[in-house]
């Protein structure tokens, strides 16, 4: 049986993902991770794109402790066959030529061809589909301090927050995920 994981919002909704190790072992491993050490609870979703995904986080969720990245999982594990990313799926971000993000995961809003590879596929989402719609809906207003021209950042106007992360891991244990050595942190986690 796949880990799950329960994110409580603050609007009194959850969503439901199931945690899919067998397609990004490494990445699963990271939320895992993260999710024990407490990174998102009490954490205010950075970043709605309408129409494309919800951002949870840009800034390492401005502690030091998670910003790092982690290895692309098809450096680690070629031989797997990386998953479509649309709605209902959850991946990790990245940050090109330095790695993929440690646990900044988003939730796209649509079938997103050009995610696959680069952004894993690492979970799904079984319950709290309404909540994403919910999130996409909200009034935003734009980030202007963001340090990457040309991208487009905006968060709700009325913060949105995480309450707490709750993991069911059904009695198995996961490793601390396998980081990268960086001498270069991407630009928003400067910032912080």
């Amino acid at each position: 049986m796949n880990p799950k994981a329960a994110i409580y919002m603050d609007s009194g909704n959850k969503i439901v993902i199931e945690l899919l190790p067998d397609a990004a072992p490494n990445t699963v491993n990271s939320f895992i991770y993260a999710a024990q050490k407490g990174a998102f609870d009490q954490h205010m979703i950075e970043r709605i794109v309408p129409e494309d995904w919800i951002d949870v986080s840009y800034s390492g969720f401005g502690k030091e402790e998670f910003q790092y990245l982690i290895p692309y999982e098809h450096n680690l594990y070629p031989e797997i066959q990386p998953l479509d990313s649309q709605f209902g799926c959850v991946c990790m971000g990245g940050y090109g030529k330095l790695g993929q993000s440690g646990c900044e995961f988003f939730f796209p809003l649509r079938k997103c061809p050009e995610h696959k590879g680069i952004y894993p596929v690492f979970g799904r989402v079984l319950e709290g589909h309404e909540e994403l719609e919910r999130l996409k809906k909200l009034d935003l207003e734009p980030v202007t301090n963001f340090p990457y021209p040309g991208v487009k950042v905006n968060r709700p106007v009325t913060p949105q927050k995480i309450v707490k992360v709750e993991l069911e891991l059904y009695r198995r244990e996961f490793p601390e995920p396998i980081r990268l050595q960086i001498d270069e942190r991407p630009k928003c986690w400067n910032q912080c």
